[in-house]
């Protein structure tokens, strides 16, 4: 229990890499409903957002190349810890940001699990610059009249009504057997 993980509130995106130090069976137990976050030092986990694997099931792709090209980490955060996480063998755990539900969590893992490191996904970025143009303005549409917008909602109105009854009028005619 020397290693303490802290987990941000809100935090979005990573991945966290943990070596399993134990045998098959008890890295497959870990899935079972209590067991992880036991063994994690914590209440509560979301399983969904947790995936315990052998390295081996990677074959050649291997665990750096799971991470670039299954959980969208860029290469060069990789990089650092290729030749580290090429190396490991067993069983591995990875486990998402959305397990924590956004709240503040602070791991304590058992001895036989080990921490790796934790790596970004590649966000996109939403910033841009600002819409200049005249109809990106709040209330820029050209406004009807009173008058213009009963007609236009009595229009809409009468033919949703006529859509309506053609389809009630279909549907009997179906019921009964009218031509």
């Amino acid at each position: 229990m020397d290693t303490v993980v802290n987990i941000p509130k809100g935090e979005r995106g990573m991945n966290r890499v943990f070596d399993l130090d134990m045998r098959p069976e008890q890295a497959r137990f870990l899935r079972e409903p209590g067991a992880l976050p036991q063994v994690l030092g914590i209440e509560d986990i979301n399983l969904d957002q947790v995936e315990i694997f052998p390295i081996s099931d990677l074959e050649d792709l291997g665990l750096a190349g799971y991470l670039t090209e299954g959980c969208s980490v860029p290469t060069d955060q990789i990089t650092a810890d290729h030749e580290r996480l090429m190396e490991l063998t067993g069983h591995v755990m990875l486990i998402r940001s959305r397990a924590f539900g956004g709240e503040e969590t602070r791991l304590t893992p058992a001895e036989q699990i080990t921490f790796i490191g934790a790596y970004g996904e590649d966000q996109t970025q939403w910033t841009g610059a600002p819409i200049q143009a005249d109809s990106a303005k709040p209330y820029s549409a050209p406004r009807l009249s009173p008058r213009a917008n009963r007609a236009k909602a009595r229009r809409i109105g009468a033919s949703l009504f006529t859509v309506v009854m053609l389809l009630l009028l279909a549907l009997l005619s179906n019921l009964v057997g009218w031509p």
